[in-house]
């Protein structure tokens, strides 16, 4: 009876492509071996493919679960686990949003936005290219600021920090960022030549000499204070760069030639383009 049973079940394994054999003297260690104990009392070694042996382990997934200030970015499309992940701890920390249109990369980069300011104490700066981010921004108490030629907004790229740390010089520094503007606004293949890069460092010097001084209620220059002082220069690069400047101070584009009437300083700054 024992032979026909085992005939009996090893036909019907042999229909799915599995071998059976038969235990003689060992149907106890066979046993406890089928058992979910992770033990092996049986010593049957088979060689098996790359392919095959993979059945066999059933960790196939690779989860990622952060601790401390991580954040809510979807479940593990195999595992259905959570991914808890926190950027500022990875080797790269810069995220991308793709898919097709409406398949929700605008509500996925609120939800973060949403979690990076309940969970953590970090800055948020947007740049909304189609004013989408500003109803949120709004009703978590930041700011928005709207870049247009009839905006009410301005923000004045001539604002300067003088109580910086040691070691940092602010004179420097906007002078660095002035002409990194100016080489934008005057364009070209080439961009700012370097008596023109003097030029403009000579200028904004000028331009701070009181704040740098510590005079006290100095008034914040403004774009239109280095384009005047670059006119006031003998060299003919300096007309060059003040005539590139001239429609951002006196021209159509000069909403960037008036004092900073927005609070930048918030926690959440919204800077809409639209």
């Amino acid at each position: 009876r024992l032979e026909n049973d085992v005939f009996t079940v090893g036909g019907i394994a042999q229909k799915y492509n599995c071998a059976l054999k038969r235990l003689d003297w060992q149907q106890e260690q066979g046993f406890m071996s089928s058992l979910a104990l992770g033990c092996n009392e049986v010593e049957i070694k088979r060689g098996m493919t790359t392919s095959s042996t993979a059945i066999f382990i059933p960790f196939m997934t690779r989860e990622l679960r952060m601790d401390g200030q991580a954040l809510y970015y979807g479940m593990n499309a195999l595992s259905h686990n959570v991914i808890m992940a926190d950027r500022k701890k990875l080797k790269s920390a810069n995220g991308m949003y793709l898919g097709s249109t409406g398949s929700g990369k605008s509500f996925a980069a609120k939800r973060e936005l949403l979690n990076v300011f309940l969970v953590t104490h970090d800055r948020i700066i947007i740049v909304d290219p189609m004013g989408e981010y500003a109803p949120l921004v709004r009703r978590l108490g930041g700011q928005v600021i709207e870049i247009a030629p009839d905006s009410p907004h301005h923000l004045n790229p001539m604002d300067v920090e003088l109580n910086m740390t040691a070691g940092e010089s602010p004179l420097s520094m906007k002078a660095d960022f002035l002409l990194s503007l100016c080489e934008l606004v005057v364009g070209g293949r080439d961009g700012l030549q370097p008596i023109e890069k003097t030029v403009i460092d000579r200028c904004v010097r000028l331009v701070y000499r009181e704040q740098a001084l510590g005079i006290e209620n100095t008034k914040t220059p403004l774009l239109q204070d280095l384009y005047e002082e670059l006119l006031r220069q003998p060299e003919p690069e300096a007309r060059r760069v003040a005539t590139a400047l001239e429609l951002y101070c006196t021209g159509s584009l000069n909403l960037f030639n008036h004092p900073t009437n927005v609070k930048t300083d918030n926690r959440v700054v919204c800077i809409v383009l639209k």
